[in-house]
C-alpha cells in the first residue's frame, strides 16, 4: 500500500513538473514581423504582458518565470523576441537586458545637425534619446571637453564605420564610443605621419573632409591632397568650393557663385586663409589616409576634366589652370545648352 502511494505521488509530481515545464519550455513568442518592445525605466512586468499579448503571444507562466529566476523588473531597452522563444527564454532576456542592439551607419555626415536629427524614436538611428538631447550634447563645449574637440571639431570623432549601442543608451555614452574607435584609428604612426605634416589628427580630418567632397576618383585624392598642402605651405586661400557650400549650408549647389564667395564664415575658404575651422564631412578613412600619405608635387591648382570623367587637371602655374578652366566651362556650357534643347524639343 505504502509502495503505491509513494508511486502515485511520484507520478502526481512528474505529472505537473510536466505542465509547469511546458507552461515555461514551449513556444509562446507570436513575432513573426520582427517587431520590437520598448521597455522604458519605469515599465513594470505588466506592461510586457500587455504588449506581448497585443502580438498575439501567450504569456502563460510569465510570473511563474519571474519567481524561478528571482526577476523584480525588467532591464529597460528594446527587445526582439524571436518567433516561437518561449516565456522563460523572454523572462531571462528581460532579467539580464539582453536586449537588440541598435546598428548606427555612419558614412557621410555633413553636419551635426544633420547627424543629430537623424536620432530618436522611429527615426534612421532609433534610440531612446531625440535629436534635441543629442544636439545639446554635440553644442555644449563643456560636455565636448573631455574627448579634445568643441562644436567646430566634433564631427572629426566620427570614423565612417558601423557601430552597435543599447537603444537606452545616452549622447554622452555614444559619443564614448565614437571617441574609442577615433582613438582607436589614430595610432602613434598616423600621428606622425600627421605631425610630419604640421598638422594634428583633427586638422587631417578637416583636410581630408574638403578632400572628401572635392571627388570619387582614389587616385585624384592623393593630388587634391597634395595641392592643399602645397597652398597651406606658400600662405594662398585653400579658395575651395565645398567650403562655401558648407558656409551657405546649400549642399545642392552646383555652381559656386560670386554671391556665394561673399558670404561670410569662417568656413569660406576664399575668404579666410588656411583651414576651416572643422571638418566640413565626415571623411572615409581612404580619404584620411590619402592626406598622411599625400605625394610631394608642385602643383598649386586644380580643375575638372572637359572630358566629364570625374577626373581632375592639376598644374603648378595658373596660366595653364585658367587654360582648362576655360575648357571645361566651355564643355560645361555646351552640354547645359545640349540638354536644354533636347527638352524643348520634347513633345508636349
Amino acid at each position: 500500500m505504502r509502495k503505491k502511494i509513494i508511486v502515485s505521488v511520484l507520478v502526481v509530481l512528474v505529472i505537473v513538473v510536466g505542465i509547469i515545464g511546458y507552461k515555461l519550455y514551449k513556444p509562446a513568442i507570436h513575432n513573426k514581423e520582427n517587431k520590437y518592445i520598448y521597455i522604458q525605466p519605469t515599465d513594470d512586468f505588466t506592461k510586457v504582458k500587455n504588449e506581448l499579448e497585443k502580438m498575439g503571444s501567450s504569456t502563460s507562466g510569465f510570473d511563474l518565470a519571474c519567481k524561478i529566476l528571482r526577476c523584480k523588473a525588467p532591464k529597460p531597452g528594446r527587445y526582439k523576441f524571436k518567433h516561437g522563444t518561449s516565456i522563460f527564454t523572454v523572462v531571462r532576456m528581460l532579467r539580464n537586458g539582453d536586449q537588440d542592439l541598435v546598428k548606427l551607419v555612419i558614412n557621410k555626415e555633413r553636419t551635426k545637425e544633420l547627424f543629430a536629427g537623424r536620432m530618436g524614436a522611429g527615426k534612421r538611428y532609433d534610440v531612446q534619446f531625440d535629436s534635441l538631447a543629442m544636439i545639446s550634447y554635440l553644442n555644449n563645449n563643456d560636455s565636448l571637453k573631455k574627448f579634445g574637440v568643441d562644436t567646430n571639431t566634433v564631427m572629426a570623432l566620427l570614423i565612417p564605420d558601423t557601430y552597435a549601442h543599447k537603444w537606452n543608451s545616452t549622447p554622452d555614452k555614444l559619443m564614448q564610443q565614437l571617441y574609442t574607435a577615433y582613438k582607436k584609428f589614430w595610432t602613434p604612426t598616423r600621428i606622425e605621419k600627421a605631425a610630419a605634416l604640421k598638422l594634428t589628427p583633427i586638422q587631417v580630418t578637416t583636410m581630408a573632409s574638403i578632400v572628401e567632397e572635392e571627388t570619387n576618383i582614389k587616385a585624384d585624392k592623393f593630388k587634391i591632397a597634395s595641392t592643399y598642402l602645397n597652398r597651406i605651405k606658400t600662405g594662398m586661400k585653400l579658395q575651395a568650393d565645398p567650403t562655401v557650400k558648407y558656409a551657405t549650408k546649400d549642399f545642392s549647389l552646383k555652381r559656386i557663385l560670386k554671391t556665394h564667395l561673399a558670404v561670410n564664415s569662417p568656413y569660406n575658404t576664399y575668404m579666410y586663409t588656411g583651414l576651416p575651422p572643422g571638418p566640413i564631412c565626415t571623411p572615409s578613412t581612404e580619404t584620411i589616409e590619402a592626406v598622411l600619405q599625400a605625394p610631394t608635387t608642385d602643383y598649386l591648382y586644380f580643375v575638372a576634366s572637359h572630358l566629364f570623367d570625374g577626373t581632375s587637371v592639376f598644374t603648378s602655374n595658373y596660366s595653364d589652370h585658367l587654360k582648362y578652366a576655360r575648357l571645361y566651362q566651355t564643355e560645361l556650357t555646351r552640354r547645359m545648352d545640349s540638354s536644354k534643347k533636347a527638352k524643348q524639343q520634347q513633345p508636349q
